[in-house]
């Protein structure tokens, strides 16, 4: 990824290439899930290399349009890394993290090309450390040839990052080839390796943003006419550990290498990935209670995923499912419990927290519903909600549809009015319009000094937000949030409806007593939501 001039990283061709990569992977993504034979024939590397690489983006994307190269860097690697699924999905992560974090120690006089080769042969080194056994003929093999390729590459008088990763590609698509004379599963299946394959489609992103070349993917297969499902090759790992255990992990760095001599002996696949603290733990064990336990001596395990392998393959038919639910992401504990309180199937997240894809998904494949409906509740979840979308309804067979729902008092509007009885477009179609005339607002605290667009803002000056856009800056959070309602009741409305943040001490109700003594006609209603950093939303309706 270089700039048009000179060797500094060009932030706006890294957005391009993720976003290239991927749709790249989403359009590989079946093929790839059908290549899975190693390590479990579960058939989901395609799926979980997509949804991982996609939280990546969504992390870059909510990092903001003006932030700089470190900064988006840094949210892309921890987005990664947060939102791994699966034992390629995690490789990955560590892959991106380490790469970003040479790319973020660049000096100002090197060379983009030396660059990127330094920083890929540092993601496969990163890579191969993570992984509790080393296995040769997997995506690990295919990135080790695509850095040594960089490496030479950069090493050439006048290379650039586009010479570097267009070699680089080349190596890994070779690298593939090769990838069944190492693993007899694999020759056995008459298949390249699954992880490997979707890092070439990644590589092959790179080489197109970079030459505006488009590579057309060989054949993976080695001459079989059908690529075989996981599913037809269960029998080649049945010896195999039963469960696959996932869980992040606050835990200092010294305590990892007593972590990963706990869980090597209890199966196989072991990656721990990440830095910082903050760590992702894969293993393929058949003691389940064992590999938690091994985290909790370690530090803090959450987000524990536990996955029996049998049951999964078992699942590929799709189950029977009936009804409608709606899912919805929350901000705080009083909106979780209202959300709840009206059915919805509720993520919990916030400001600085937002969901992932997967977990998204997760909470529709978990919901049992043949229709669904998902209220993101937050501009930049929106993206995340549409790829999960698009995989329940690919792979499960579910219809979902994503209401693009900005602010939480828009999701509060789109519920009230959701009718089981009525068709689903039907149904669909009068929530969206419910959200898109609920005007919103909300009060905030600046946390820097800054240029809105009502004018400059100092730290502590109290913030009106109308519609998405910071309209009020003022010192009395009380006068401000008038200021935001009497903007948004000028175009009219019957119903108001307030949502008092953690600690606003009051504010909700006596905003309520205002719309009262000012606006008699209009009816008030006020909800507990707990969110932080806004002290008030606020909706019109």
């Amino acid at each position: 990824m270089e700039a048009p001039k000179g060797g500094e990283i060009d932030l706006a061709v890294v957005r391009r290439f993720v976003d290239v990569a991927v749709d790249a992977l989403a359009d590989a993504r079946e093929e790839i899930d059908a290549l899975n034979v190693y390590p479990v024939p579960d058939g989901d590397t395609g799926t979980n290399m997509y949804l991982t690489m996609s939280a990546a983006r969504d992390a870059i994307a909510a990092a903001g349009s003006d932030a700089d190269l470190s900064t988006a860097l840094t949210a892309f690697a921890r987005g990664a890394l947060l939102g791994a699924r699966g034992n390629s999905g995690v490789i990955l992560s560590q892959l991106l993290g380490a790469l970003v974090s040479r790319i973020g120690r660049s000096g100002p006089g090197e060379r983009s090309a030396v660059v990127m080769a330094a920083a890929m042969a540092e993601a496969t080194q990163a890579a191969y450390a993570a992984v509790g056994t080393p296995v040769e003929g997997t995506i690990l093999t295919v990135a080790r040839a695509a850095s040594d390729a960089a490496v030479r590459r950069a090493e050439e008088a006048g290379a650039r990052a586009r010479d570097v990763f267009e070699s680089s590609a080349a190596a890994a698509r070779e690298a593939l080839a090769h990838t069944p004379e190492q693993l007899d599963q694999l020759r056995a299946a008459g298949v390249v390796d699954a992880g490997g394959r979707g890092l070439s489609v990644i590589l092959d992103a790179a080489e197109t943003v970079l030459t505006g070349r488009r590579r057309v993917a060989a054949s993976p297969t080695l001459g079989a006419p059908v690529i075989p499902l996981a599913a037809d090759v269960a029998d080649l790992r049945a010896d195999g550990p039963s469960y696959e255990v996932m869980y992040l992990l606050d835990a200092d760095e010294a305590s990892i290498p007593v972590l990963r001599g706990d869980l090597g002996p209890l199966g196989d696949s072991l990656v721990v990935v990440g830095g910082a603290g903050l760590w992702n733990v894969h293993v393929h064990v058949d003691d389940v209670g064992a590999a938690i336990e091994a985290g909790l001596a370690a530090g803090r395990p959450h987000r524990i995923q536990v996955t029996h392998f049998a049951e999964q393959v078992a699942a590929r038919p799709r189950r029977a499912r009936a009804g409608r639910r709606i899912v919805a992401v929350s901000a705080g504990p009083g909106l979780a419990r209202l959300f709840g309180g009206a059915g919805a199937i509720v993520i919990e997240a916030g400001p600085g927290n937002r969901p992932s894809t997967g977990m998204i998904l997760d909470a529709v494949a978990g919901s049992g519903a043949s229709e669904v409906v998902v209220l993101p509740n937050d501009p930049d979840s929106v993206r995340a909600a549409r790829v999960a979308a698009r995989t329940a309804e690919e792979d499960l067979g579910i219809r979902v549809a994503v209401i693009a729902t900005q602010a939480q008092v828009q999701g509060i509007a789109a519920l009230a009015v959701h009718e089981p009885a009525r068709g689903f477009d039907a149904d669909v179609l009068e929530m969206t319009a419910t959200a898109r005339h609920a005007r919103h607002g909300a009060v905030t605290v600046a946390a820097r000094r800054a240029i809105t667009m009502a004018g400059p803002c100092e730290p502590g000056d109290v913030l009106g937000v109308v519609e998405g856009d910071f309209a009020v800056v003022g010192s009395d959070l009380g006068d401000v949030a008038n200021e935001v309602l009497e903007r948004m009741l000028g175009a009219g409305g019957e119903l108001v409806t307030l949502v008092s943040g953690a600690g606003s001490d009051g504010l909700a109700r006596r905003c309520e007593a205002y719309v009262a003594d000012r606006h008699a006609h209009v009816d008030v209603v006020v909800y507990d939501g707990g969110q932080d950093r806004y002290p008030l939303l606020m909706s019109v309706e």
